[in-house]
């Protein structure tokens, strides 16, 4: 699998990366093992997980594989923390918070090091200057080598980069930015994607398959064994289940109809190529299923696919966004 650097940075990363969203909780540790060895026979080394995946369950699983199944050496491991199971405080990015959940990730992990760690999420309660504290403790320790953030939004992603490039040498760049882009999702061209391609921070994207409705799967049924049949995922498959999204699916549809090829190869590669992506974060439920999302690898969408699909996508971005003097 082609490799690529993350942002600004000296970190390589295999282009599709691999989600650990459902590990430890829809994914056995059976599964799981299936998914990993795969994903690493193929060359891939991006493995996306967060401290509150199944309740600490999803880094714990992958901990157990790594050396066991896969060196460390050959993994890129990404891991967040900030989001807190308190349905007063949806997130704690204090500096306390956050440096505890990081040892408690690595003891998970069982590993002296995370490759890149993120802030799950903007904190408003706290000083971002604060947060951003964190980052550079988690690096001059060592037990982070890179560092990002998560569902920020324009102008956090833009305020938290440009705090940490005001002091070179004591404060860390940040190498990525990770949010949910996709074909059914392209909020983040808004304001987000322009700051972090000025700005040198990778792009990568959850949900490149629009929550899975991009494969085609949902045009006529919600199939029994699907997300969008389980009770505790089926509301986050819903909004992407609107006519809106079925004109965008239909044209995915077509493209891949005329090149032979799926729709999730489709909607994968269109993803993976945007202007600012490093790696899209994909996760399969199985091994069968990554492995036909893998074999995107060989396909670069012609053109004009490219120009059809970004038309019928196309969100509505007017003033401020394009030039005033053409409204």
């Amino acid at each position: 699998m082609e490799q690529r650097h993350l942002g600004r940075t000296g970190l390589r990363v295999s282009r599709i990366g691999l989600g650990t969203l459902t590990w430890g909780r829809d994914t056995d540790e059976h599964d799981a093992a299936d998914l990993l060895k795969t994903f690493w026979e193929a060359g891939g080394s991006l493995v996306d997980t967060a401290d509150v995946y199944g309740d600490g369950e999803a880094e714990y699983l992958l901990g157990r594989l790594i050396e066991g199944l896969v060196p460390r050496r050959d993994l890129v491991i990404s891991t967040k923390a900030g989001s807190v199971p308190d349905p007063d405080r949806r997130f704690d990015g204090s500096r306390g918070h956050l440096l505890a959940a990081l040892d408690a990730s690595l003891a998970r992990l069982g590993t002296d090091y995370v490759d890149v760690w993120h802030i799950h999420a903007f904190d408003p309660d706290t000083p971002l200057e604060e947060s951003l504290q964190a980052l550079d403790l988690a690096v001059s320790s060592g037990r982070a080598r890179y560092v990002g953030v998560s569902n920020f939004c324009g102008w956090q992603l833009a305020k938290a980069a440009t705090w940490q490039m005001s002091a070179p040498g004591s404060r860390t760049r940040l190498a990525s930015t990770q949010l949910e882009y996709s074909l059914l999702q392209r909020g983040v061209e808004r304001e987000v994607l322009p700051a972090a391609l000025d700005l040198g921070i990778g792009m990568l994207p959850s949900s490149p398959l629009g929550r899975g409705v991009l494969t085609g799967k949902y045009r006529h049924s919600t199939p029994a064994d699907s997300r969008g049949a389980s009770e505790h995922l089926a509301p986050f498959v819903a909004p992407y289940l609107d006519d809106t999204a079925t004109r965008i699916v239909d044209a995915v549809t077509t493209a891949a109809d005329g090149l032979a090829v799926t729709p999730l190869q489709v909607a994968l590669a269109w993803i993976r190529d945007r202007p600012g992506v490093a790696a899209p974060i994909v996760g399969a439920r199985n091994a069968q299923q990554l492995t036909a999302a893998l074999s995107v690898e060989a396909l670069s969408l012609p053109d004009e696919i490219c120009r059809a699909l970004d038309d019928v996508s196309a969100p509505v971005h007017r003033y401020p966004d394009h030039d005033w003097s053409t409204l």
